[in-house]
């Protein structure tokens, strides 16, 4: 490992600012415990809005199937790749000491964060049925999904905007702001898409639009709220534009760690695409076996995504300040702690899946698959969630690369070797077993990237 020492900057007192000084994992879990909160909430609105979609009837369940995968690629870029990137340009100014430059930072993220909104509205708008088309969808369900994606990607500036503003607050430190707005979010959405998909009371029974209606309300208010909150001067920035100008080398600042960071939710979601094909050749119960599995997986991943959030201003203040030390102590106290946290969910559900299976299912066969799964994948959520911490950890710190390289080696080894595996008619254990290997191998390579990069 390359020897760092700890420099503290002497553009700012370090007692000034307690992300650079309070005891690290008791700063962690004050920082943590609200935003594990509101992903939970968010987690909830999905299974939510399947249930009203359930409620609509069997091809409004299979268009929002369609859709679902492409609102939660927006969701992760939007919130964990390019957030990621904005909240560390900002904590690294703010560790410097540099509040001019970290509000000026926050322009140009609101720039990019508006442009990109207006690119996934114009990208869906347009090409929207080829690609749910190419996904499966035919008929009534491809209407169905049209319906609903073309309400949400009109308002995809919403969505963009709201990542957008949360992360500049992120950076300085605040989680308890964003984390409250998002609950927010969260129960709005909620609320506003069942009364206008299904019509309760005196709204208008709107089918799937109505649910798309709901999340374009929900996240449009709370841009609203959270631009007029970075401009009064309640937040660790303050939005100021005077004397305002674009300058190319802020924009880099925001790209070299967000854009790279885009890389892993296109690696995620190519994953999973390449897992459900590959899974549905070993049978229905295997499948249905794997859904289960990968439910929990999804339950589980806000814990390692909260945990890491609160990392990146933590890590990115100590690398403004020059203090390497303490950004290292944050980032394997966060890895750890996030690793271990995950890690106790899969070794249960490893050693007692019906805990879990047993909530959607009584049929032994899926029973069955659902353990094997279980347990071969169980034993390895440590690892992986130590390698999702870490990622946020390496943003914060700008160096975000071998993080992505560690996701794009676990999509090839499940490609091929999920391939290779089809293609010998192996007994369906053995993808779980390549799952659990490919998840293994990704933590523990984010793990040696990080030990090796010079921070």
């Amino acid at each position: 490992m390359i020897q760092e020492s700890a420099i503290v900057a002497e553009a700012i007192p370090t007692k000034s600012n307690p992300l650079l000084t309070a005891p690290i994992l008791g700063t962690l879990a004050r920082l943590s415990i609200p935003n594990v909160i509101a992903m939970l909430a968010t987690s909830l609105v999905a299974v939510a809005e399947t249930a009203y979609a359930g409620q609509l009837g069997t091809p409004a369940l299979a268009g929002l199937a369609l859709v679902f995968p492409m609102v939660m690629l927006q969701q992760m870029l939007s919130a964990g790749a390019m957030g990621g990137g904005v909240s560390s340009s900002i904590s690294r100014a703010l560790g410097a000491g540099n509040e001019v430059r970290a509000a000026r930072l926050a322009l140009h993220a609101i720039l990019i964060g508006g442009l990109a909104g207006l690119f996934f509205s114009a990208f869906f708008l347009l090409l929207g049925k080829p690609i749910y088309s190419l996904l499966g969808g035919e008929g009534v369900a491809l209407a169905e999904a049209l319906a609903y994606s073309n309400i949400v990607f009109y308002g995809a500036i919403g969505v963009w905007m709201t990542n957008t503003l949360a992360s500049i607050i992120r950076g300085g430190g605040d989680m308890k702001t964003p984390s409250i707005t998002l609950l927010i979010v969260a129960v709005s959405q909620f609320m506003l898409a069942g009364a206008f998909s299904l019509g309760w009371g005196p709204f208008p029974a709107l089918g799937m639009a109505g649910i798309g209606i709901g999340l374009v309300i929900a996240f449009s208010v709370s841009t609203l709220f959270l631009f007029w909150y970075l401009l009064s001067g309640r937040a660790r920035v303050t939005l100021s534009f005077q004397n305002f100008r674009l300058q190319s080398e802020m924009f880099r600042d925001i790209l070299k760690v967000g854009a790279v960071s885009c890389i892993s939710p296109l690696q995620t979601v190519l994953t999973i695409l390449i897992l459900t094909r590959l899974v549905s050749e070993f049978g229905l119960e295997a499948l249905a076996g794997y859904g289960i599995g990968a439910r929990l997986e999804f339950l589980v991943v806000p814990i390692a995504f909260a945990i890491g959030v609160a990392c990146v201003p933590m890590v990115g203040m100590a690398i403004g300040a020059g203090n390497v030390v303490r950004a290292r102590q944050v980032a394997w106290t966060g890895g750890i702690s996030a690793g271990l946290s995950i890690g106790l969910i899969g070794f249960i559900v490893a050693l007692f899946p019906n805990i879990w299976s047993g909530m959607f299912t009584d049929v032994p066969a899926v029973l069955d698959s659902a353990g094997l799964y279980f347990a071969w994948v169980g034993p390895f959520y440590g690892l992986f969630g130590l390698g999702l911490c870490l990622y946020f950890s390496s943003q914060g710190a700008g160096k975000v690369l071998g993080p992505v390289i560690a996701g794009t080696v676990r999509l090839v080894i499940v490609a091929i070797g999920g391939l290779l595996l089809a293609a010998g008619n192996a007994p369906d254990w053995t993808i779980f077993a390549l799952i659990g290997i490919a998840m293994a191998i990704y933590g523990a390579a984010t793990a040696f990237a990080v030990y090796l990069a010079r921070w």
